[in-house]
Protein backbone atom coordinates (compact mmCIF):
# COMPACT_ATOMS: atom_id res chain seq x y z
CA UNK A 1 0.00 0.00 0.00
CA UNK A 2 1.52 3.31 -1.12
CA UNK A 3 0.98 6.57 0.78
CA UNK A 4 -1.45 7.64 -1.94
CA UNK A 5 -3.45 4.41 -1.58
CA UNK A 6 -3.50 4.79 2.19
CA UNK A 7 -4.68 8.39 1.85
CA UNK A 8 -7.55 7.17 -0.35
CA UNK A 9 -8.42 4.57 2.29
CA UNK A 10 -8.45 7.23 5.03
CA UNK A 11 -10.66 9.49 2.90
CA UNK A 12 -13.12 6.66 2.28
CA UNK A 13 -13.27 5.86 5.99
CA UNK A 14 -13.67 9.53 6.92
CA UNK A 15 -16.45 9.96 4.37
CA UNK A 16 -18.35 7.00 5.83
CA UNK A 17 -17.89 8.26 9.40
CA UNK A 18 -19.17 11.75 8.56
CA UNK A 19 -22.09 10.39 6.58
CA UNK A 20 -23.10 7.91 9.29
CA UNK A 21 -23.09 10.63 11.93
CA UNK A 22 -24.98 13.12 9.78
CA UNK A 23 -22.01 15.48 9.43
CA UNK A 24 -21.04 17.51 6.36
CA UNK A 25 -18.77 15.47 4.09
CA UNK A 26 -17.70 18.72 2.41
CA UNK A 27 -15.76 19.48 5.60
CA UNK A 28 -13.10 17.00 4.48
CA UNK A 29 -10.01 18.69 2.97
CA UNK A 30 -9.24 18.03 -0.69
CA UNK A 31 -5.96 16.36 0.21
CA UNK A 32 -6.36 13.83 2.99
CA UNK A 33 -2.64 13.56 3.53
CA UNK A 34 -0.64 10.88 5.31
CA UNK A 35 3.01 11.16 6.20
CA UNK A 36 5.69 9.13 7.88
CA UNK A 37 6.35 10.13 11.51
CA UNK A 38 9.88 11.11 12.40
CA UNK A 39 9.74 8.66 15.29
CA UNK A 40 9.01 5.14 13.98
CA UNK A 41 7.57 4.27 17.42
CA UNK A 42 4.59 6.42 16.45
CA UNK A 43 3.64 4.10 13.62
CA UNK A 44 4.21 3.63 9.91
CA UNK A 45 2.14 6.68 8.93
CA UNK A 46 0.14 9.43 10.59
CA UNK A 47 -2.68 11.70 9.47
CA UNK A 48 -4.06 14.94 10.86
CA UNK A 49 -7.33 14.68 8.90
CA UNK A 50 -9.44 14.75 12.08
CA UNK A 51 -7.87 18.02 13.23
CA UNK A 52 -8.28 19.59 9.78
CA UNK A 53 -11.91 18.50 9.46
CA UNK A 54 -13.28 18.90 12.98
CA UNK A 55 -13.92 22.66 13.03
CA UNK A 56 -15.84 22.68 9.74
CA UNK A 57 -17.76 19.60 10.84
CA UNK A 58 -18.54 21.25 14.23
CA UNK A 59 -17.18 18.37 16.27
CA UNK A 60 -14.24 18.11 18.75
CA UNK A 61 -11.08 16.84 17.02
CA UNK A 62 -10.51 13.94 19.42
CA UNK A 63 -14.10 12.78 19.05
CA UNK A 64 -13.73 12.70 15.28
CA UNK A 65 -10.33 11.01 15.63
CA UNK A 66 -11.88 8.35 17.92
CA UNK A 67 -14.57 7.56 15.38
CA UNK A 68 -11.99 7.39 12.60
CA UNK A 69 -9.71 5.11 14.60
CA UNK A 70 -12.62 2.74 15.22
CA UNK A 71 -13.44 2.70 11.50
CA UNK A 72 -9.86 2.38 10.26
CA UNK A 73 -9.01 -0.40 12.72
CA UNK A 74 -11.52 -2.72 11.02
CA UNK A 75 -10.17 -2.28 7.49
CA UNK A 76 -8.05 -4.80 5.63
CA UNK A 77 -4.43 -3.73 5.49
CA UNK A 78 -4.54 -1.68 8.71
CA UNK A 79 -2.85 -3.48 11.60
CA UNK A 80 -3.62 -0.76 14.14
CA UNK A 81 -4.87 2.82 14.47
CA UNK A 82 -4.25 4.98 17.54
CA UNK A 83 -4.98 8.55 18.63
CA UNK A 84 -2.07 10.80 19.57
CA UNK A 85 -2.13 14.29 21.08
CA UNK A 86 -5.02 16.58 20.18
CA UNK A 87 -6.27 14.41 17.33
CA UNK A 88 -3.45 12.92 15.27
CA UNK A 89 -4.01 9.36 14.11
CA UNK A 90 -1.06 6.98 13.95
CA UNK A 91 -1.40 4.00 11.65
CA UNK A 92 0.44 0.72 11.29
CA UNK A 93 0.02 -1.35 8.18
CA UNK A 94 -0.30 -5.10 7.99
CA UNK A 95 2.90 -6.60 6.60
CA UNK A 96 1.19 -8.10 3.53
CA UNK A 97 -0.56 -4.81 2.68
CA UNK A 98 2.65 -2.86 3.11
CA UNK A 99 4.65 -5.39 1.12
CA UNK A 100 2.24 -5.19 -1.79
CA UNK A 101 4.23 -2.14 -2.90
CA UNK A 102 7.02 -4.54 -3.88
CA UNK A 103 4.66 -6.33 -6.24
CA UNK A 104 3.51 -3.02 -7.68
CA UNK A 105 7.10 -2.06 -8.52
CA UNK A 106 7.91 -5.44 -10.07
CA UNK A 107 4.76 -5.25 -12.22
CA UNK A 108 5.33 -1.65 -13.32
CA UNK A 109 9.06 -1.91 -13.92
CA UNK A 110 10.47 1.17 -15.62
CA UNK A 111 7.04 2.86 -15.53
CA UNK A 112 6.85 2.86 -11.72
CA UNK A 113 6.67 6.51 -10.66
CA UNK A 114 4.90 7.71 -13.80
CA UNK A 115 1.44 9.26 -13.89
CA UNK A 116 -1.00 11.08 -16.14
CA UNK A 117 -2.11 14.15 -14.19
CA UNK A 118 -0.32 16.41 -16.72
CA UNK A 119 -1.56 14.54 -19.78
CA UNK A 120 -3.53 17.58 -20.95
CA UNK A 121 -0.41 19.78 -20.88
CA UNK A 122 1.60 20.65 -23.99
CA UNK A 123 4.74 22.25 -22.63
CA UNK A 124 7.43 24.29 -24.33
CA UNK A 125 10.48 24.06 -22.07
CA UNK A 126 13.13 26.56 -23.09
CA UNK A 127 16.45 26.36 -21.30
CA UNK A 128 20.17 27.11 -21.65
CA UNK A 129 19.64 29.43 -24.67
CA UNK A 130 23.15 30.85 -24.34
CA UNK A 131 24.38 33.43 -26.81
CA UNK A 132 26.45 31.73 -29.54
CA UNK A 133 29.51 33.80 -28.66
CA UNK A 134 31.47 31.43 -26.43
CA UNK A 135 31.57 28.07 -24.64
CA UNK A 136 28.83 27.21 -22.17
CA UNK A 137 29.76 28.32 -18.64
CA UNK A 138 28.72 26.82 -15.29
CA UNK A 139 25.41 28.70 -15.16
CA UNK A 140 24.46 27.29 -18.57
CA UNK A 141 25.64 23.87 -17.41
CA UNK A 142 23.35 23.99 -14.39
CA UNK A 143 20.41 24.75 -16.66
CA UNK A 144 21.41 21.99 -19.06
CA UNK A 145 21.22 19.48 -16.23
CA UNK A 146 18.18 20.87 -14.40
CA UNK A 147 16.22 21.66 -17.57
CA UNK A 148 16.73 18.21 -19.02
CA UNK A 149 15.73 16.60 -15.71
CA UNK A 150 12.63 18.81 -15.46
CA UNK A 151 11.63 17.79 -18.97
CA UNK A 152 11.99 14.13 -18.02
CA UNK A 153 10.00 14.58 -14.81
CA UNK A 154 7.16 16.44 -16.55
CA UNK A 155 7.03 13.79 -19.28
CA UNK A 156 6.97 11.05 -16.64
CA UNK A 157 3.79 12.56 -15.24
CA UNK A 158 2.10 12.73 -18.64
CA UNK A 159 3.00 16.12 -20.14
CA UNK A 160 3.92 16.44 -23.81
CA UNK A 161 7.24 18.28 -23.53
CA UNK A 162 9.26 19.99 -26.25
CA UNK A 163 12.78 20.94 -25.21
CA UNK A 164 13.82 24.10 -27.00
CA UNK A 165 17.01 26.12 -27.30
CA UNK A 166 16.66 29.76 -28.39
CA UNK A 167 19.74 30.98 -30.23
CA UNK A 168 20.20 34.72 -29.76
CA UNK A 169 21.82 35.14 -33.16
CA UNK A 170 20.68 38.70 -33.76
CA UNK A 171 21.93 41.88 -32.15
CA UNK A 172 25.05 43.56 -30.87
CA UNK A 173 26.63 40.54 -29.17
CA UNK A 174 26.98 38.83 -32.55
CA UNK A 175 28.59 41.95 -34.01
CA UNK A 176 31.17 41.89 -31.19
CA UNK A 177 31.75 38.17 -31.72
CA UNK A 178 32.40 38.71 -35.43
CA UNK A 179 34.75 41.62 -34.74
CA UNK A 180 36.67 39.40 -32.32
CA UNK A 181 37.01 36.65 -34.93
CA UNK A 182 38.25 39.09 -37.55
CA UNK A 183 40.80 40.57 -35.14
CA UNK A 184 42.08 37.10 -34.26
CA UNK A 185 42.33 36.15 -37.94
CA UNK A 186 44.37 39.32 -38.57
CA UNK A 187 46.59 38.70 -35.57
CA UNK A 188 45.30 41.80 -33.78
CA UNK A 189 44.32 42.24 -30.12
CA UNK A 190 40.74 41.60 -29.03
CA UNK A 191 38.69 44.72 -29.75
CA UNK A 192 37.16 46.63 -26.85
CA UNK A 193 34.04 44.87 -25.65
CA UNK A 194 34.95 41.80 -27.69
CA UNK A 195 35.46 38.17 -26.74
CA UNK A 196 38.83 36.72 -25.76
CA UNK A 197 40.01 33.21 -25.08
CA UNK A 198 41.71 30.54 -27.14
CA UNK A 199 38.41 29.40 -28.67
CA UNK A 200 38.16 32.68 -30.67
CA UNK A 201 41.49 31.95 -32.37
CA UNK A 202 40.42 28.35 -33.02
CA UNK A 203 37.19 29.41 -34.70
CA UNK A 204 38.95 32.13 -36.70
CA UNK A 205 41.38 29.51 -38.04
CA UNK A 206 38.46 27.29 -39.04
CA UNK A 207 36.79 30.19 -40.86
CA UNK A 208 39.96 30.80 -42.85
CA UNK A 209 40.28 27.08 -43.56
CA UNK A 210 36.75 27.05 -44.97
CA UNK A 211 37.14 30.39 -46.79
CA UNK A 212 40.86 31.15 -47.38
CA UNK A 213 40.03 34.54 -48.89
CA UNK A 214 37.69 35.59 -46.09
CA UNK A 215 39.86 38.49 -44.90
CA UNK A 216 39.94 40.11 -48.33
CA UNK A 217 36.35 39.32 -49.22
CA UNK A 218 34.23 42.50 -49.77
CA UNK A 219 31.69 40.90 -47.41
CA UNK A 220 34.37 39.92 -44.90
CA UNK A 221 32.26 40.43 -41.80
CA UNK A 222 29.33 38.53 -43.28
CA UNK A 223 31.61 35.58 -44.11
CA UNK A 224 32.94 35.49 -40.57
CA UNK A 225 29.42 35.88 -39.22
CA UNK A 226 27.96 33.08 -41.32
CA UNK A 227 30.72 30.54 -40.73
CA UNK A 228 31.82 31.63 -37.25
CA UNK A 229 28.35 31.63 -35.71
CA UNK A 230 27.58 28.23 -37.24
CA UNK A 231 30.83 26.83 -35.84
CA UNK A 232 29.92 28.18 -32.42
CA UNK A 233 26.47 26.62 -32.72
CA UNK A 234 28.09 23.29 -33.54
CA UNK A 235 30.44 23.59 -30.56
CA UNK A 236 27.53 24.31 -28.19
CA UNK A 237 25.50 21.41 -29.59
CA UNK A 238 28.48 19.07 -29.25
CA UNK A 239 29.05 20.02 -25.62
CA UNK A 240 25.37 19.62 -24.74
CA UNK A 241 25.07 16.25 -26.44
CA UNK A 242 28.18 14.99 -24.66
CA UNK A 243 26.56 16.19 -21.42
CA UNK A 244 23.47 14.10 -22.11
CA UNK A 245 21.22 17.05 -22.96
CA UNK A 246 19.57 17.14 -26.37
CA UNK A 247 16.89 19.44 -27.72
CA UNK A 248 13.86 18.87 -29.92
CA UNK A 249 13.96 22.37 -31.41
CA UNK A 250 16.84 24.76 -32.09
CA UNK A 251 15.14 28.11 -32.63
CA UNK A 252 16.97 31.09 -34.16
CA UNK A 253 16.07 34.59 -33.04
CA UNK A 254 17.23 35.89 -36.42
CA UNK A 255 14.41 33.96 -38.11
CA UNK A 256 11.84 36.08 -36.28
CA UNK A 257 13.35 39.29 -37.66
CA UNK A 258 13.92 37.92 -41.16
CA UNK A 259 10.37 36.56 -41.47
CA UNK A 260 8.69 39.79 -40.32
CA UNK A 261 7.29 38.06 -37.22
CA UNK A 262 8.68 40.77 -34.94
CA UNK A 263 7.07 43.58 -36.93
CA UNK A 264 3.78 41.67 -37.04
CA UNK A 265 3.75 41.06 -33.27
CA UNK A 266 4.47 44.71 -32.52
CA UNK A 267 1.80 45.88 -34.96
CA UNK A 268 -0.75 43.54 -33.40
CA UNK A 269 -0.15 45.10 -29.98
CA UNK A 270 -0.33 48.60 -31.41
CA UNK A 271 -3.63 47.80 -33.11
CA UNK A 272 -5.10 46.33 -29.92
CA UNK A 273 -4.03 49.29 -27.84
CA UNK A 274 -1.71 47.20 -25.68
CA UNK A 275 1.31 49.37 -26.46
CA UNK A 276 1.37 53.06 -25.68
CA UNK A 277 3.45 55.83 -27.28
CA UNK A 278 5.53 58.16 -25.09
CA UNK A 279 8.83 60.00 -25.42
CA UNK A 280 9.16 58.93 -29.03
CA UNK A 281 9.02 55.19 -28.18
CA UNK A 282 6.40 52.43 -27.94
CA UNK A 283 6.02 50.87 -24.49
CA UNK A 284 4.59 47.68 -22.95
CA UNK A 285 2.78 48.09 -19.62
CA UNK A 286 4.85 45.44 -17.88
CA UNK A 287 4.23 47.17 -14.53
CA UNK A 288 0.75 45.62 -14.66
CA UNK A 289 2.45 42.27 -13.94
CA UNK A 290 4.77 43.58 -11.24
CA UNK A 291 7.70 44.90 -13.29
CA UNK A 292 9.53 47.84 -11.72
CA UNK A 293 8.96 49.94 -14.83
CA UNK A 294 7.32 49.71 -18.25
CA UNK A 295 9.58 48.42 -21.03
CA UNK A 296 10.18 49.94 -24.47
CA UNK A 297 9.34 47.66 -27.37
CA UNK A 298 10.26 50.09 -30.16
CA UNK A 299 12.95 52.55 -29.09
CA UNK A 300 12.92 56.26 -29.90
CA UNK A 301 15.36 55.65 -32.78
CA UNK A 302 12.81 53.34 -34.39
CA UNK A 303 14.73 50.12 -33.75
CA UNK A 304 13.11 47.19 -31.91
CA UNK A 305 14.25 46.61 -28.33
CA UNK A 306 15.22 43.12 -27.26
CA UNK A 307 11.75 42.45 -25.86
CA UNK A 308 10.26 42.85 -29.35
CA UNK A 309 11.82 39.52 -30.28
CA UNK A 310 10.44 37.98 -27.08
CA UNK A 311 6.93 39.08 -28.10
CA UNK A 312 7.20 37.42 -31.49
CA UNK A 313 8.80 34.33 -29.98
CA UNK A 314 5.96 33.94 -27.47
CA UNK A 315 3.38 34.19 -30.26
CA UNK A 316 5.30 31.60 -32.26
CA UNK A 317 5.20 29.18 -29.34
CA UNK A 318 1.47 29.65 -28.89
CA UNK A 319 0.89 29.17 -32.61
CA UNK A 320 2.69 25.84 -32.34
CA UNK A 321 0.11 24.70 -29.80
CA UNK A 322 1.89 25.08 -26.46
CA UNK A 323 -0.42 25.88 -23.55
CA UNK A 324 2.44 26.30 -21.07
CA UNK A 325 5.67 28.11 -21.90
CA UNK A 326 8.42 27.59 -19.33
CA UNK A 327 11.47 29.82 -19.58
CA UNK A 328 14.55 28.89 -17.56
CA UNK A 329 16.72 31.98 -17.15
CA UNK A 330 19.81 33.08 -15.28
CA UNK A 331 20.05 35.04 -12.05
CA UNK A 332 20.40 38.36 -13.89
CA UNK A 333 17.08 37.93 -15.73
CA UNK A 334 14.67 38.33 -12.82
CA UNK A 335 12.90 41.21 -14.56
CA UNK A 336 11.79 38.86 -17.30
CA UNK A 337 9.20 37.26 -15.03
CA UNK A 338 6.92 40.31 -15.16
CA UNK A 339 7.94 41.17 -18.72
CA UNK A 340 6.97 37.82 -20.23
CA UNK A 341 3.78 37.55 -18.20
CA UNK A 342 2.85 41.04 -19.40
CA UNK A 343 3.50 39.92 -22.98
CA UNK A 344 1.09 37.00 -22.55
CA UNK A 345 -1.57 39.27 -21.06
CA UNK A 346 -1.12 41.82 -23.86
CA UNK A 347 -1.92 39.13 -26.41
CA UNK A 348 -5.08 38.18 -24.51
CA UNK A 349 -3.69 35.08 -22.79
CA UNK A 350 -3.73 34.12 -19.14
CA UNK A 351 -0.38 35.29 -17.73
CA UNK A 352 -0.05 31.84 -16.14
CA UNK A 353 0.58 30.52 -19.64
CA UNK A 354 4.10 31.75 -18.89
CA UNK A 355 6.35 30.41 -16.15
CA UNK A 356 9.82 31.84 -15.60
CA UNK A 357 12.29 29.90 -13.46
CA UNK A 358 15.33 31.80 -12.26
CA UNK A 359 18.50 29.90 -11.43
CA UNK A 360 21.27 31.11 -9.19
CA UNK A 361 25.01 31.02 -9.74
CA UNK A 362 27.38 28.06 -9.50
CA UNK A 363 30.78 28.33 -7.85
CA UNK A 364 33.50 25.71 -8.21
CA UNK A 365 36.03 24.95 -5.49
CA UNK A 366 39.19 22.84 -5.46
CA UNK A 367 41.65 22.54 -2.59
CA UNK A 368 39.56 25.13 -0.78
CA UNK A 369 40.02 27.72 -3.53
CA UNK A 370 37.34 28.99 -5.90
CA UNK A 371 38.09 28.39 -9.57
CA UNK A 372 37.23 31.42 -11.70
CA UNK A 373 38.80 31.06 -15.10
CA UNK A 374 38.76 28.64 -18.00
CA UNK A 375 42.02 28.47 -19.94
CA UNK A 376 40.26 27.85 -23.23
CA UNK A 377 37.32 30.19 -22.78
CA UNK A 378 39.36 32.89 -21.09
CA UNK A 379 36.37 33.70 -18.90
CA UNK A 380 34.23 31.61 -16.54
CA UNK A 381 34.77 27.89 -16.02
CA UNK A 382 33.03 26.03 -18.84
CA UNK A 383 30.83 22.94 -19.16
CA UNK A 384 33.74 21.04 -20.71
CA UNK A 385 35.95 22.01 -17.77
CA UNK A 386 33.48 20.62 -15.23
CA UNK A 387 32.97 17.38 -17.16
CA UNK A 388 36.73 16.96 -17.48
CA UNK A 389 37.10 17.41 -13.71
CA UNK A 390 34.39 14.99 -12.48
CA UNK A 391 32.63 13.29 -15.42
CA UNK A 392 29.12 13.68 -16.79
CA UNK A 393 27.24 11.74 -14.09
CA UNK A 394 28.76 13.56 -11.14
CA UNK A 395 28.39 16.91 -12.88
CA UNK A 396 24.72 16.39 -13.75
CA UNK A 397 23.75 14.93 -10.39
CA UNK A 398 25.51 17.59 -8.34
CA UNK A 399 23.92 20.40 -10.37
CA UNK A 400 20.42 18.92 -10.08
CA UNK A 401 20.35 17.90 -6.41
CA UNK A 402 20.03 21.45 -5.01
CA UNK A 403 17.20 23.93 -5.42
CA UNK A 404 17.83 26.40 -8.23
CA UNK A 405 16.87 29.19 -5.82
CA UNK A 406 20.20 28.94 -4.03
CA UNK A 407 23.76 29.69 -5.09
CA UNK A 408 25.46 26.33 -5.58
CA UNK A 409 28.97 25.60 -4.36
CA UNK A 410 30.56 22.47 -5.83
CA UNK A 411 33.64 20.95 -4.24
CA UNK A 412 35.61 19.09 -6.91
CA UNK A 413 37.57 17.20 -4.27
CA UNK A 414 34.34 15.64 -2.94
CA UNK A 415 32.84 15.00 -6.38
CA UNK A 416 36.00 13.17 -7.44
CA UNK A 417 35.88 10.78 -4.48
CA UNK A 418 34.61 7.22 -4.69
CA UNK A 419 33.13 7.38 -1.21
CA UNK A 420 29.85 8.01 0.58
CA UNK A 421 30.81 11.68 0.88
CA UNK A 422 30.09 11.95 -2.85
CA UNK A 423 26.26 11.92 -3.25
CA UNK A 424 26.21 10.51 -6.78
CA UNK A 425 28.63 7.74 -5.84
CA UNK A 426 26.49 6.92 -2.79
CA UNK A 427 23.36 6.47 -4.92
CA UNK A 428 25.06 4.72 -7.83
CA UNK A 429 26.89 2.39 -5.45
CA UNK A 430 23.56 1.30 -3.97
CA UNK A 431 22.38 0.34 -7.46
CA UNK A 432 25.64 -1.45 -8.28
CA UNK A 433 25.47 -3.30 -4.95
CA UNK A 434 21.94 -4.46 -5.79
CA UNK A 435 23.05 -5.57 -9.25
CA UNK A 436 25.86 -7.60 -7.67
CA UNK A 437 23.39 -9.18 -5.25
CA UNK A 438 21.14 -10.15 -8.17
CA UNK A 439 24.05 -11.86 -9.93
CA UNK A 440 24.93 -13.78 -6.77
CA UNK A 441 21.29 -14.78 -6.29
CA UNK A 442 21.13 -16.07 -9.85
CA UNK A 443 24.25 -18.17 -9.24
CA UNK A 444 22.48 -19.76 -6.24
CA UNK A 445 19.25 -20.35 -8.17
CA UNK A 446 17.39 -17.90 -5.93
CA UNK A 447 14.46 -16.12 -7.58
CA UNK A 448 12.15 -13.38 -6.26
CA UNK A 449 9.07 -14.56 -4.38
CA UNK A 450 5.72 -13.05 -3.48
CA UNK A 451 5.32 -13.84 0.23
CA UNK A 452 5.56 -10.16 1.10
CA UNK A 453 3.75 -10.68 4.39
CA UNK A 454 6.99 -12.20 5.71
CA UNK A 455 8.75 -8.82 5.43
CA UNK A 456 8.17 -7.79 9.03
CA UNK A 457 11.60 -6.53 10.08
CA UNK A 458 11.67 -2.77 10.85
CA UNK A 459 14.38 -2.23 8.22
CA UNK A 460 12.28 -4.07 5.65
CA UNK A 461 9.31 -1.90 6.49
CA UNK A 462 11.36 1.27 6.26
CA UNK A 463 12.70 0.30 2.84
CA UNK A 464 9.24 -0.65 1.56
CA UNK A 465 7.70 2.60 2.75
CA UNK A 466 10.54 4.58 1.15
CA UNK A 467 9.98 2.77 -2.14
CA UNK A 468 6.27 3.54 -1.90
CA UNK A 469 6.95 7.27 -1.72
CA UNK A 470 8.59 7.44 -5.15
CA UNK A 471 5.47 8.20 -7.26
CA UNK A 472 4.50 11.07 -4.95
CA UNK A 473 8.05 12.45 -5.07
CA UNK A 474 8.04 12.47 -8.88
CA UNK A 475 4.59 14.03 -8.90
CA UNK A 476 5.63 16.86 -6.57
CA UNK A 477 8.87 17.37 -8.52
CA UNK A 478 6.80 17.90 -11.67
CA UNK A 479 4.16 20.04 -9.99
CA UNK A 480 6.67 22.32 -8.26
CA UNK A 481 9.24 22.24 -11.12
CA UNK A 482 11.83 20.92 -8.64
CA UNK A 483 13.71 17.90 -9.98
CA UNK A 484 16.13 18.15 -7.06
CA UNK A 485 13.44 16.38 -5.02
CA UNK A 486 14.15 13.21 -7.01
CA UNK A 487 17.87 13.36 -6.25
CA UNK A 488 17.32 13.89 -2.54
CA UNK A 489 14.81 11.04 -2.49
CA UNK A 490 17.33 8.70 -4.14
CA UNK A 491 19.82 9.45 -1.37
CA UNK A 492 17.15 8.57 1.22
CA UNK A 493 16.35 5.37 -0.66
CA UNK A 494 20.02 4.42 -0.90
CA UNK A 495 20.39 4.96 2.85
CA UNK A 496 17.31 2.83 3.58
CA UNK A 497 18.69 0.04 1.41
CA UNK A 498 22.15 0.07 2.98
CA UNK A 499 20.57 -0.12 6.47
CA UNK A 500 18.29 -2.95 5.36
CA UNK A 501 21.18 -4.89 3.84
CA UNK A 502 23.22 -4.58 7.05
CA UNK A 503 20.31 -5.88 9.15
CA UNK A 504 18.58 -8.44 6.92
CA UNK A 505 20.40 -11.29 5.21
CA UNK A 506 19.08 -11.83 1.68
CA UNK A 507 21.13 -14.77 0.40
CA UNK A 508 21.25 -18.20 2.11
CA UNK A 509 24.54 -19.06 3.78
CA UNK A 510 26.44 -22.33 3.36
CA UNK A 511 24.08 -25.32 3.21
CA UNK A 512 21.07 -23.24 4.27
CA UNK A 513 17.99 -24.05 2.23
CA UNK A 514 16.33 -21.31 0.22
CA UNK A 515 13.24 -20.10 2.05
CA UNK A 516 10.25 -17.96 1.14
CA UNK A 517 11.78 -15.20 3.26
CA UNK A 518 14.91 -15.26 1.10
CA UNK A 519 12.72 -15.00 -1.99
CA UNK A 520 10.62 -12.17 -0.54
CA UNK A 521 13.74 -10.23 0.46
CA UNK A 522 15.21 -10.71 -2.99
CA UNK A 523 11.98 -9.32 -4.49
CA UNK A 524 12.35 -6.31 -2.20
CA UNK A 525 15.91 -5.83 -3.46
CA UNK A 526 14.78 -6.08 -7.08
CA UNK A 527 12.16 -3.40 -6.37
CA UNK A 528 14.71 -1.12 -4.70
CA UNK A 529 17.07 -1.52 -7.65
CA UNK A 530 14.26 -0.72 -10.09
CA UNK A 531 13.31 2.49 -8.29
CA UNK A 532 16.93 3.62 -8.08
CA UNK A 533 17.27 3.03 -11.83
CA UNK A 534 14.01 4.87 -12.57
CA UNK A 535 15.05 7.83 -10.45
CA UNK A 536 18.53 8.08 -11.91
CA UNK A 537 17.03 7.94 -15.40
CA UNK A 538 14.83 10.93 -14.57
CA UNK A 539 18.03 12.82 -13.77
CA UNK A 540 19.83 11.65 -16.90
CA UNK A 541 22.39 9.84 -14.73
CA UNK A 542 23.54 6.27 -15.38
CA UNK A 543 22.68 3.33 -13.11
CA UNK A 544 25.89 1.25 -13.20
CA UNK A 545 25.86 -2.52 -12.80
CA UNK A 546 29.40 -2.55 -11.41
CA UNK A 547 31.56 0.02 -9.65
Amino acid sequence: MTPAQLADLVRTAATEVLTTRGLDVAALPDDVGVERPRNPDHGDYSTNVAMRTAKKASVPPRDLATWLVDALGTLDGIASAEIAGPGFINLRLAADAQGAVVGDVLAAGSTYGTGDEHAARTVNLEFVSANPTGPLHLGHTRWAAVGDALGRVLAARGAKVTREYYFNDAGGQIDRFVASLVAAAEGKPTPEGGYGGAYIGEIAEKVLAAEPGALTDPDRDEVFRRIGVELMFDEIKRALHAFGTDFDVWFHEKSLHDSGAVDAAVQRLKDSGNLYFADGAWWLRSTDEGDDKDRPVIKSDGRPAYIAGDLAYYLDKRARGFDLCIYMLGADHHGYIARLRAAAAAFGDDPDTVEVLIGQLVRLFKDGQMLKMSKRAGTAVSMDDLVEFVGVDAARYSLIRSSIDSVLDLDLDILSKRSNDNPVFYVQYAHARLASLARNAADLGLEPGTAFGLLEHPREGDLIRTIGEFPAVVRSAAELREPHRVARYLETLAAAYHKFYDACRVLPMGDEEISELHRARLALCVAARQVLANGLDLLGVSAPERM
